[in-house]
């Protein structure tokens, strides 16, 4: 009898599969790296192919890890990162253009025209979010404009748009199920929020034919049987939701007013709302947390383009270190007072700047400024950000004193304390850094009948590490306005030619 739960976990820069037994114990799992390529400034873009081959791989590796077969898997849940945006025909499955990651910024000019055109507060009526070129439509639009044929096709019905969870299922279901779930869709800036399906006045703005869209379902169901040529056997996908959602669930954080915030490749602090529909006054996301038998659990999100990936420039880019556990080392021989101060807008700046025209800058370099320094910068720079996040949720009227968090930077101690320091915030890190496939993990088991309920989740969260202010508050304070003066400079200053 099939026993076990995979879960698939297709992030930025990794995929990964993870298995696990009923309880949602981790049994095996297998990880491989993605890299993003960067044809132009501003322009973010992965290979679907690659997508899809590490994904394929880790599969076939976990089960040959577990020492079990596919008929062995009662279920599998996915989650994703989101808002990056693919194209692919109907009959084929081929893709038409390389993969348009949620860091690209290529539509910024187009989103500026939304804004000045004043549909900035339609669009958040309507969906939750912002005109920015992170979410799909826009990405999707200049697929359709600078793709030869596109258009057309589209208009034809022979074309797929998907973002990431829909493409994967496509490719597991061998090309049989065009569908996506209510928390990606929620993203991509054509989904009515209210409604809970695609705009039609949308569609008319951005001109997008409906006929390109994946069904919408709730994020536990029966998406489709996995092709048996893949893996030996037919599975069941039973579930699908975006990362920053399934992180919130893996986190336990099933009642309105719990929070968390995930440290991988950007940093995603979210908060349940329950089945309130809270508009944001200073720049969050409204978004759907997750739909269950037809019923929505919404959240307010602050996003921030760069976390992991800050850390992951200084190992590619600079040469500053050779893995990314090094900075903690590094960190431990500098101070937050240090001079050299980072403002990671390699992607622009999210909450609650919303700024993607604007470039990184590192101020108040000296002599001395060498390795310890800009890896203490460009950690502190996270715990900032995450300061302005916890900043604008305050000031929506929700006061955050604890703060669940999860991620690959989550690793790091030194960071957990200078987080929980310059947020003045207590800080529990989830005994596991994957909460992020633990809660599409759960999604399957419910649907599966494993647990009875949505709150059974706090069964299995458990408490790691625990961090509590240790920098007085007035200290603090003076350091995240030397941050926010940094920002107004930057955001000002004018570098163009």
């Amino acid at each position: 009898m099939a026993k076990y739960i995979l879960s698939i976990d297709q992030g930025t820069t990794s995929s990964r599969a993870i298995l696990y037994n009923k309880a949602l114990q981790v049994i095996a799992c297998q990880q491989q790296e993605l890299p993003l390529n960067y044809p132009k400034p501003g322009w973010v873009e992965q290979d679907p192919e690659q997508i899809w081959q590490t994904v394929y791989h880790c599969i076939i590796a976990v089960l040959h890890q577990a020492g079990i077969n596919a008929s062995d898997v009662a279920g599998i849940g996915i989650t994703n990162q989101r808002e990056t945006t693919l194209l692919w025909h109907r009959a084929t499955g081929k893709v038409l253009y390389p993969a348009i990651v949620w860091q690209d910024r290529r539509s910024s000019k187009q989103c500026q025209q939304l804004k000045d055109q004043g549909l900035d507060t339609l669009l958040q009526q309507k969906t939750g979010l912002l005109a920015d070129p992170y979410f799909s439509a826009t990405k999707l639009a200049w697929l359709l404009q600078h793709v030869a044929g596109a258009k057309q096709q589209a208009k034809n019905g022979e074309l797929c748009f998907g973002t990431v969870d829909s493409y994967l299922l496509w490719q597991l279901t061998g090309g049989k199920v065009h569908a996506t779930d209510a928390s990606n869709a929620s993203r991509t800036l054509l989904f009515n929020i209210h409604s809970q399906c695609w705009d039609d006045e949308l569609l008319k703005l951005f001109d997008i034919p409906a006929a390109l869209l994946p069904e919408v379902k709730d994020n536990a169901g029966l998406f489709g049987l996995t092709d048996s040529k893949l893996f030996g056997a037919a599975i069941p996908v039973l579930s699908m939701i975006g990362d920053q959602q399934a992180a919130l669930l893996g986190q336990a954080c099933v009642s309105a007013g719990m929070s968390k915030s995930t440290y991988g490749t950007g940093c995603f602090a979210v908060v349940n709302t329950g089945d309130n529909i809270i508009s944001s006054q200073h720049k969050l996301l409204t978004t759907v947390a997750w739909r269950l038998n037809g019923n929505c659990t919404y959240a307010l999100e602050g996003s921030i383009f760069m976390a992991g990936a800050t850390v992951q420039w200084l190992r590619d880019k600079l040469g500053v270190i050779q893995q990314a556990s090094e900075t903690e080392a590094l960190a431990e021989q500098s101070h937050y007072q240090q001079t050299e101060l980072l403002i990671p807008a390699f992607t622009g700046l999210g909450t609650p700047y919303w700024q993607p025209e604007i470039k990184a800058a590192l101020f108040g370099m000296t002599r001395d400024s060498g390795r310890a320094e800009l890896a203490a910068a460009a950690l502190c720079s996270v715990a900032y950000q995450s300061r302005d996040l916890l900043t604008a949720i305050a000031q929506d009227g929700i006061t955050v004193d604890s703060l669940r968090v999860d991620g690959g930077m989550t690793a790091n101690r030194w960071y957990l304390q200078a987080l929980s320091d310059l947020t003045q915030t207590d800080i529990t890190r989830c005994h596991t850094t994957d909460a992020t496939a633990l809660g599409a993990a759960f999604l399957a088991a419910l649907q599966l009948g494993y647990f009875s309920c949505l709150n059974n989740i706090e069964q299995i969260w458990q408490a790691g590490w625990q961090f509590q202010p240790q920098l007085p508050a007035s200290t603090a304070d003076n350091l995240y306005r030397r941050w926010q003066r940094a920002v107004v400079a930057l955001t000002t200053l004018d570098l163009s030619v």
